[in-house]
């Protein structure tokens, strides 16, 4: 069964415990937290404390998505604050193996996260040592962009290198996913979607998740 993770880059910050709390009685499966530091990406979002405040009032494990230049420096602390899964992005790190253990040295679950123009292929070296491919399927840094459609290929591409070496890898898709194109999102392989404005712009927000979470798929399209 696929996961659903709300993304709260598209919550209302106002209105954060409250959001939390119908999340925590939702079907969703994790939070998803977008952390940006400006230089990664042109956009700045949250950090540690915001963390560690959604940690103690979350019922669900927090999927951090670190959006940062030099992430190493600051997984310690990222899982300190609460984070049951780390995700940096292949881009930012020049040591990739290297992190990843760093990670799973801290006792978080070890994601690998990829920007649309960087080729699957790339992470097939450490595919064995990761628990969840991050693949954007927008330009990372804001909320509310339209998904891009080259990215089911690249899904495709990952889930047959994936199923041909047994692996238990997730790859997560993020970015534009919503209700119009959930379905074809899993059927090409996909395992967790991550959804933000389809999400929170919803009047009927966990209505969403639930239509998410009911997506039948039988089988992948390779």
């Amino acid at each position: 069964m696929h996961l659903i993770a709300p993304s709260l880059l598209s919550c209302d910050f106002l209105r954060i415990g409250e959001e939390i709390d119908w999340i925590n009685q939702s079907q969703a499966d994790w939070y998803h937290l977008d952390v940006m530091d400006g230089q990664f990406v042109p956009n700045i979002s949250f950090g540690l404390p915001v963390i560690a405040a959604v940690k103690r009032r979350a019922s669900k494990p927090l999927d951090v998505h670190l959006m940062i230049l030099q992430p190493e420096k600051y997984i310690s602390d990222f899982r300190k604050a609460g984070a049951d899964s780390i995700s940096v992005h292949l881009e930012a790190c020049t040591h990739l193996h290297r992190v990843i253990h760093q990670i799973k040295e801290s006792g978080a679950q070890a994601g690998v996260a990829i920007n649309p123009h960087t080729p699957v292929q790339l992470l097939f070296d450490v595919l064995e040592d990761v628990d969840v491919v991050c693949m954007m399927s927008v330009n990372p840094g804001f909320g509310g962009q339209k998904f891009i459609y080259r990215t089911l290929q690249k899904i495709r591409d990952l889930k047959e290198e994936i199923v041909k070496r047994n692996l238990s890898t997730k790859i997560e898709i993020d970015g534009g996913v919503g209700l119009q194109n959930a379905e074809v999102i899993l059927k090409a392989g996909a395992d967790v979607l991550v959804a933000g404005n389809a999400v929170f712009a919803d009047p009927n927000p966990a209505e969403v998740i639930h239509k998410l979470k009911s997506i039948a798929v039988n089988s992948f399209e390779f």
